[in-house]
């Protein structure tokens, strides 16, 4: 009876013709599915956001209002390719990495 056992195990464990079965072959469309949705639903919008991020650095000019990830709050008085120079009171001027602008403010309407 236990030979029997065994035999049927053997058996279910091989395809229809008689040769084994890859697992790897069963589970690669469910990994190639996966990988897709982890590009859709997290790389992509990320990319996005950078390049969204990279442009807004590139385009601040000056006069622009600006806040800071620190918080700041001023306006743009000088660029270099790596500094922006933002003036936040009355002759009182600071300078900040460009990558520490989080955020360009509208232009105000008058």
């Amino acid at each position: 009876m236990w030979h029997l056992i065994v035999a049927g195990a053997e058996g279910a464990a091989q395809g229809a013709g008689g040769a084994p079965v890859n697992p790897l072959g069963s589970m690669l469309p469910m990994i190639v599915i996966f990988i897709g949705i982890m590009y859709f639903l997290m790389i992509r919008p990320q990319q996005k956001r950078d390049r969204e991020r990279r442009e807004m650095l590139g385009s601040l000019a000056k006069g622009d209002n600006v806040i800071t990830t620190g918080g700041v709050c001023g306006s743009v008085v000088g660029l270099s390719d790596d500094r922006v120079v933002l003036r936040v009171d009355d002759n009182v001027t600071m300078e900040f990495v460009r990558g520490a602008i989080a955020q360009v403010l509208p232009k105000e309407t008058k």
